[in-house]
């Protein structure tokens, strides 16, 4: 009986059903529609590739080729480029930095949305209105008073500030709120009635609940702690504690560099950005449309 279901075809009940497909018109419709993200694919990985492929080149190839294939892939090239760059350490720092990030991340900006969507003290709606203001405002335009304020508390050349800029995302505390907001007030009011604490409230039984949007605001406080820069390189200087970033424009500056050993050097800062994707794909776009929905 298994056996003749496993055999049977399954049936699409989407938008475009399997009935649909006999028709001509709904044919050349997905026909055009593959075309499409075919080239969109194309042209969105070709850079990527490209790079890739040139950093298999030395530095006589790179400039007399126009082929994009390297005549050798020799992966004794990235090795000597990254045994030159000793971007382990820069690597180490850059992990540090996201460590910090998500945990202040989640904690900070879950808190302050954890206040506006469920404890809602006096001032909140002004409170949640400020926050939606700060999306309106630049970043750059608060750079330089937060490098001032960061140089008065001491805090240049340590990782901190830039945890704490992490902690201090209004993005993050809108998708907080949204999915705060959509919780169970009953799970809620029977934590209190147990003789929970307002913060044991938040750790013990609003964060549990909140594992997917907390996925989401992990992956986007990653990706934005690794490719940051400026901030970086502002706090961090030209030091020990130099991220993958900075350390990559610090080496793109310098008189002797090659430019296959360059590109090399952009292919070791893309690759963890590109493996987080691939990993956590599916977790990603399964909460970014379920939050859309809740929203």
């Amino acid at each position: 009986m298994l056996a003749k279901r496993a055999k049977e075809p399954v049936t699409r009940t989407g938008i475009i059903r399997d009935f649909d497909n006999k028709t001509t018109g709904i044919k050349i419709g997905l026909a055009v529609i593959y075309i499409i993200c075919s080239v969109i694919v194309v042209v969105s990985l070709f850079p990527i590739i490209w790079v890739v492929f040139a950093g298999f080149k030395d530095l006589k190839e790179y400039v007399s080729s126009t082929s994009i294939i390297p005549q050798v892939f020799d992966f004794t090239r990235y090795s000597n480029t990254w045994t030159r760059l000793n971007i382990v350490q820069n690597y180490v720092n850059s992990i540090i930095v996201i460590t910090g990030s998500v945990l202040a991340a989640i904690i900070f900006n879950g808190l302050l949305a954890y206040g506006l969507a469920i404890l809602r003290p006096k001032g909140y709606g002004i409170i949640g209105k400020l926050v939606m203001l700060s999306l309106l405002i630049p970043a750059t335009v608060s750079l330089v008073p937060l490098f001032i304020n960061i140089q008065k508390l001491g805090l240049g050349g340590t990782f901190i500030p830039l945890w704490l800029a992490a902690g201090a995302n209004a993005i993050f505390v809108v998708l907080f709120r949204q999915f705060f907001e959509s919780l169970p007030p009953s799970l809620i009011e029977a934590g209190r009635i147990d003789g929970c604490s307002q913060l044991t409230t938040f750790f013990k039984i609003v964060m549990p609940l909140s594992k997917p949007i907390s996925v989401v605001v992990s992956i986007f406080a990653i990706n934005g702690a690794w490719s940051d820069f400026l901030l970086p390189y502002l706090v961090l200087g030209q030091g020990k504690l130099q991220t993958v970033m900075v350390r990559l424009f610090i080496f793109s500056t310098q008189q002797t560099v090659n430019y296959d050993d360059l590109m090399r050097a952009v292919v070791f800062s893309m690759l963890p950005p590109i493996i987080l994707f691939f990993i956590f794909q599916r977790q990603l776009t399964e909460n970014i449309v379920s939050g859309g929905i809740k929203g």
